[in-house]
């Protein structure tokens, strides 16, 4: 008999309702459970850190994580929430790809009040212009005011007043959508000023080119915490077995009469998802979706091949999860570097021993020796009343 991890009732729902119920489907793994706590450390207790980077390839599941974390911390939350009903827990906005030029801030303002479920968003923006003063019109001097910059207060009000844990910013790349380095760097400074006016924690999620933005400044690095949400390695004995498991709990949620063996092909179904977790699910949903369309419902191997990435996509998904993973990956002689940088260029590092100290106790030590120049005496007390010796005058 089939192994089954879902209602038997849903073999007789409607196939929507039981594609619903698989696409609802969250498989606690490691990745997603390492992520998960990472993200509890950084809003429970930031220390000073209150940018939060959170990356990793595309598909890998970290919107998953990020409405994990939300829906976590909402359940926690919930007696305090009807004790205040003004206090807001956690909130979060997706940064929405410009259609063209730079990223559009005013667009992002205004979802975030939308998050916050602001009242009466259009009057902030509406009278762009403000009211003449009383008295003599020469005393007045139109002044336009940037709807842009009404808005991002009404969002620093919106955070002190709701109070959230963090704010979640989803696809945050698309902060990096400008023209211009230097404007790289004032959108950065952009969200770091909001979340230290706010003393608010902003995590900002993303793919791996979210990494142009990681260290622009030495004073914005201090202020960051870095999570880096890996996909799991053909090359690691732990983490085929990892992926393995993943891949049965989704065969056993598939509310099929009969399961397909998706362990039997898994080097397959690692290879078109390239070991990202997202991308399997989101595979096998389609897979299922067709499945569930035939007179008798089922999923077999050749709907898994007519719903998998093309060999061109997965090679280009690929070479950019490569690209950043090597930006990630610490370069040899890095530490060294550091070491020079701070003085410590001849100095062994902690822990290490020379070739000459390794020979000798570690109860014995060399006496300290000062440089005098050529003829100098060492420092001794002379005798009283005694003339002193030279050479020539020694008398065997």
């Amino acid at each position: 008999m089939t192994q089954r991890a879902f209602p038997a009732a849903l073999l007789t729902q409607a196939p929507a309702t039981r594609l619903a119920y698989f696409k609802a489907c969250t498989i606690a793994h490691p990745r997603l459970q390492e992520a998960d706590q990472a993200l509890q450390e950084a809003i429970s207790e930031p220390a000073g850190a209150l940018l939060v980077f959170f990356y990793g390839p595309t598909g890998v599941g970290k919107t998953t994580a990020l409405q994990r974390r939300r829906q976590q911390i909402m359940d926690e939350r919930r007696a305090e929430m009807e004790r205040d009903p003004g206090w807001v827990p956690i909130v979060g906005v997706e940064a929405i790809a410009p259609e063209r030029g730079d990223f559009n801030w005013r667009d992002y303002y205004i979802d975030a009040l939308r998050a916050f479920d602001e009242p009466l968003i259009h009057r902030k923006i509406s009278n762009p212009e403000p009211p003449p003063v009383r008295g003599s019109p020469a005393q007045y001097i139109p002044r336009r005011i940037d709807s842009r910059s009404v808005l991002r207060v009404a969002l620093e009000s919106a955070i002190r007043q709701r109070r959230p844990l963090a704010f979640l910013v989803d696809e945050a790349q698309h902060l990096a959508k400008v023209a211009g380095g230097r404007k790289l760097q004032d959108q950065l400074d952009c969200v770091k000023s909001l979340a230290i006016r706010t003393q608010t924690v902003h995590v900002l999620a993303g793919t791996y080119d979210l990494l142009i933005l990681r260290q622009l400044s030495g004073q914005l690095s201090r202020r960051t915490r870095h999570i880096h949400f890996a996909r799991y390695r053909a090359d690691t004995v732990e983490d085929v077995r990892d992926f393995q498991n993943v891949l049965w709990n989704f065969q056993v949620r598939l509310p099929l009469t009969t399961a397909p063996d998706l362990l039997r092909h898994w080097e397959c179904c690692y290879e078109r998802s390239l070991g990202c977790v997202g991308l399997l699910k989101e595979w096998l949903t389609r897979a299922l979706a067709t499945g569930l369309a035939q007179k008798t419902p089922q999923v077999t191997l050749r709907h898994l091949e007519h719903q998998a990435l093309s060999l061109a996509d997965g090679q280009k998904i690929a070479t950019e999860m490569r690209e950043g993973e090597a930006i990630l990956a610490e370069a040899d002689g890095t530490r060294k570097r550091l070491r020079t940088l701070l003085a410590f260029a001849d100095a062994p590092a902690p822990g290490a021993r020379t070739a000459a100290a390794a020979g000798t106790s570690s109860t014995t030590s060399t006496p300290h020796q000062h440089t005098r120049r050529v003829g100098e005496r060492n420092p001794t007390r002379d005798p009283v009343g005694v003339a002193r010796r030279t050479p020539a005058e020694h008398t065997p």
